[in-house]
């Protein structure tokens, strides 16, 4: 999916909701835990629910991976159900040496049909490139996250005073363009984002920490949003286990719908001319 496509969605949806399929095979209910794939199910329900409200899907593949070769048959399915109208993140946080990276590509690009993976940059060009040879295909580059652990290296200042993730972002621009390559920015880190937005003025931003890890979508909206939206504001717990019930389904609706309506109003606040 080109930055066009992704931006004609948004428009049309009047949303820049990203929902985590953080599925973890636990927090299923029981009643579907009888099918051969109650997390493919799960999946299928909540998109089935989501999908009018959104514009595209991170499955965290951690979720999918702990349960071995079962877990991958789950996000494999999963990716292949939602439809192309969507824009999906194989949330995989990689990041190795170039050989290893290519692999990484070949598997999320390739097998499972992945528009993007995201991709830590702490080894460097070589390890973030082999993700770019693949024709419009992205990369979603960890730059400045939700975590607390993330004042361990990310915003540590250099020589010139600047932090880390500053550098992260110079050095990266080299690498691709607003088409190919998008940052994470976690929503609690909102104020940085004026500053990242003067940076990379162009790009998408992934936004993920907005609920339960305390973002405030407002601010994200006002010092992340740029002329053509250039946001990507991910929920996962908040949709996925708006309820615990039967009626699991309907409640993530009503959440990702909630939602949508407050990006709604924030783009007539901030960007009422690209309706």
């Amino acid at each position: 999916m080109t930055s066009e496509e992704l931006f004609r969605q948004i428009r049309r949806k009047r949303s820049f909701l990203c929902i985590g399929l953080d599925t973890d095979i636990r927090r299923v209910p029981d009643f579907l835990k009888h099918l051969p794939d109650p997390v493919f199910e799960f999946n299928k329900r909540i998109i089935d629910a989501t999908a009018a409200h959104c514009v595209a899907y991170k499955p965290n593949t951690a979720f999918y991976e702990c349960r071995g070769a079962a877990g991958w048959q789950s996000l494999a399915a999963t990716i292949k159900y939602i439809s192309k109208e969507h824009f999906i993140i194989a949330d995989a946080k990689r990041g190795d040496i170039g050989n290893t990276s290519e692999l990484y590509a070949r598997a999320f690009f390739e097998e499972l049909g992945a528009d993007a993976v995201t991709v830590a940059p702490y080894m460097g060009e070589d390890s973030v490139k082999p993700f770019l040879s693949f024709r419009e295909k992205w990369v979603v580059l960890l730059v400045l996250t939700s975590n607390s652990g993330s004042r361990d290296f990310q915003t540590l200042p250099l020589a010139d005073r600047a932090p880390l993730y500053e550098e992260v972002l110079r050095k990266s621009r080299e690498w691709a363009g607003p088409d190919r390559m998008m940052y994470v920015v976690g929503a609690t880190r909102a104020k940085a984002m004026a500053g990242i937005r003067k940076m990379v003025p162009d790009h998408f931003l992934l936004v993920p920490g907005v609920g339960h890890q305390g973002g405030d979508l407002n601010d994200v909206a006002r010092y992340g949003l740029n002329s053509r939206c250039g946001l990507l504001v991910n929920a996962s717990r908040s949709i996925l286990y708006a309820s615990s019930g039967p009626d699991f389904d309907v409640a993530a609706s009503d959440e990702a719908q909630r939602m949508r309506e407050q990006m709604d109003g924030l783009l007539q606040k901030y960007l009422p001319g690209i309706g």
